[in-house]
């Protein structure tokens, strides 16, 4: 099976919180600051903002999402790393899917994102007892746009991180109030790219069989 399938088929699973279908991804935001206040909203005219702004470096997102339960969960990091990565794994194991029989987790196929990184950042009867909780299913090469993290990132990006942002405390305030509101409202994604589908459109990314 294709991995384009393989990740279309577990999209059409049936909503089971023993073995919740999660997606993760994760993006760089840039941070930068604003060298003179934005002008304010006056009658008539919207708030101004200066051309001119100081670079801050680059901050780190990791986002995972239910999409069948309408909820996510990001968090923002200095770096992306095996050991971030690990990090953020083993806190959806423990503290959001603890009774979970096993997590189903679609994501990029990086080679962060490996069983290697768990036994860096822990003891290996600690990464073992994590990766013995999942369940994972990668995108294909080119095929990124699967993750259906990355619509939600899309969605973080019109509604709360597209401005400047002047540090890593001001994005995590920004994400965790956008988080907020949009898991109290349940807020899903309505899938309907299918293997069918995939057959048709993306008929060149499928192996070729000779004679």
């Amino acid at each position: 099976m294709s991995r384009i399938e393989d990740v279309l088929d577990v999209y059409c699973r049936p909503y089971d919180p023993r073995y919740p279908v999660v997606c993760l991804d994760e993006s760089p935001k840039p941070l930068r600051e604003d060298v003179r206040p934005p002008l304010p909203v006056e009658p008539g005219k919207p708030e101004r903002i200066d051309d001119h702004y100081q670079r801050q470096g680059t901050a780190n997102l990791f986002l995972a999402c239910e999409p069948l339960r309408g909820w996510r969960e990001i968090k923002v990091t200095s770096r992306r790393t095996k050991l971030d990565w690990a990090s953020f794994v083993r806190e959806l194991v423990d503290v959001h899917y603890p009774n979970a029989v096993r997590i189903v987790l679609v994501l990029d196929n990086l080679n962060t994102h490996r069983p290697a990184s768990l036994y860096e950042a822990f003891q290996p009867a600690e990464a073992k007892r994590i990766w013995d909780r999942l369940e994972l299913h990668y995108t294909p090469k080119h095929g990124s746009w699967l993750n259906i993290a990355e619509c939600e990132f899309s969605v973080l990006s019109r509604q709360c991180t597209n401005r400047r942002l002047p540090d890593q405390e001001a994005l995590a305030a920004a994400v965790a109030a956008w988080q907020a509101e949009r898991n109290h409202n349940a807020a899903t994604v309505d899938w309907r790219f299918t293997t069918d589908d995939a057959r048709i459109r993306l008929k060149h990314l499928y192996p070729k069989l000779d004679g």
